[in-house]
């Protein structure tokens, strides 16, 4: 009784249960931006890490879904003589949140491995800040370092922002229900402020009578390195005509053994029923 009771309410979820798969993402991510010299680059990379579910729509379409948790930090210090000059850095921990579809160029039925491109659209929620040289942990956006919110025309920043993520990689499939692979991935954003430099420089005074001194010290930063004085309002800071974004390369794993336990535990029939190596009950097991 107990056995035909789970069957009765699991059976919507387990006969569509052989296409869901729980999946993860390790490696590493890095920042594109105002403060990156070159467009692709590691050198200032951090660890990412994901998790998710990923459900089997056709052979070749794959509905994904992922969390994931990095940081994105950059220094003006390893860049071009002119951004030494600047002298600005920033770190950000990033958390991700996607929805996308993705393309298997091949059929797992037809093949143990595949390349795909995937696309879709996320969220996520950033909030920069750096040190000063006391070495104490300062957030930047309430500084309003560019005159967001005081300045006319200056709004301020979201920390909570919209992105595409797009990209491609390749999986292989170590038996019916696991594969591993590795992916390459981009987030488009829709802000210049991961790293809170975009515009110009606000004027000293301004900036002084709104946000303090405290924001003056690391608005500008090249007085720590030359002596400088602060830039006149006005003056390029950051450019704005291209937005931020971050890119990632990460191996992935993908599961699907949990639910074929599952029906072990439930003592439903067909455990361990016939599969092909992307569709379930396709192919014969010897």
């Amino acid at each position: 009784m107990k056995n035909l009771f789970l069957a009765i309410c699991c059976f919507p979820i387990i006969t569509e249960a052989q296409n869901f798969y729980f999946s993860g993402r390790a490696g590493l991510a890095n920042y594109q931006g105002d403060l990156k010299a070159k467009a692709i680059s590691f050198s200032q990379s951090r660890l990412m890490g994901s998790i998710g579910a990923r459900y089997d729509l056709s052979e070749h379409i794959t509905a994904r879904s992922y969390f994931s948790l990095t940081s994105l930090q950059a220094d003006d210090k390893k860049g071009t003589a002119v951004m030494q000059l600047r002298n600005l850095n920033f770190k950000t921990k990033i958390l991700d949140l996607e929805l996308t579809a993705q393309y298997n160029l091949f059929s797992f039925n037809d093949r143990w491995w595949t390349p795909y491109i995937f696309a879709g659209i996320g969220v996520f929620h950033f909030n920069p800040y750096t040190k000063n040289t006391a070495g104490d942990k300062v957030l930047l956006k309430p500084l309003s370092t560019e005159g967001e919110g005081f300045m006319p025309g200056v709004k301020n920043y979201k920390l909570i922002q919209l992105s595409l993520p797009i990209g491609f990689g390749a999986e292989y499939s170590l038996n019916e229900d696991m594969r591993i692979g590795i992916e390459f991935g981009y987030r488009k954003t829709f802000t210049d402020y991961l790293d809170d430099v975009s515009t110009v420089y606000v004027d000293q005074t301004s900036l002084l009578n709104a946000r303090g001194q405290t924001a003056v010290d690391l608005a500008w930063r090249g007085d720590e390195k030359t002596g400088s004085p602060y830039p006149a309002g006005g003056i390029t800071r950051g450019n704005s005509t291209h937005k931020d974004g971050y890119y990632y390369i990460a191996l992935t794993y993908t599961v699907r053994y949990f639910f074929d336990k599952y029906k072990e535990i439930a003592g439903l029939p067909a455990a361990r029923k016939q599969k092909k190596v992307g569709c379930p009950a396709t192919r014969t097991r010897y």
